[in-house]
């Protein structure tokens, strides 16, 4: 996964975790594309404070990721949707008889994963 679209997740997943700041220095940063200079004139703060600023917040998100694991949890349950449409589409066409059968196990195991954690 590239960086930006890394940070992008784990944002989207733990950002109002972070000081106001930080969420602020990234908002700017990765979704406005600032460049540090433009942050830190906004802010009245160096460049290297709004790098310092951003590479603990990427430190942060990277953290709670470790701990709770949603972002890769996410993307598993978004592959696993996209191989059940590959075996409905499958299926339909007669190509794999088995198709209907296998998306519904698929659809199962989802559910009882999520159950665990319910």
């Amino acid at each position: 996964m590239k960086e930006f679209h890394k940070i992008n997740m784990l944002y989207d997943f733990y950002g109002s975790l972070l000081t106001e700041k930080q969420q602020r220095f990234i908002e700017l940063y990765y979704a406005d594309d600032l460049s540090l200079g433009e942050i830190a004139e906004q802010f009245g703060v160096t460049r290297q404070a709004v790098h310092d600023t951003l590479k603990r917040a990427e430190q942060t998100l990277v953290h709670y990721e470790g701990k709770l694991g949603l972002v890769d949890k996410f993307n598993g349950e978004a592959k696993s949707l996209k191989n059940i449409l590959v075996l409905l589409h499958e299926y339909q066409e007669g190509s794999n008889a088995e198709g209907l059968v296998q998306a519904r196990e698929l659809l199962q195991s989802m559910l009882l994963n999520r159950q665990d954690v319910e």
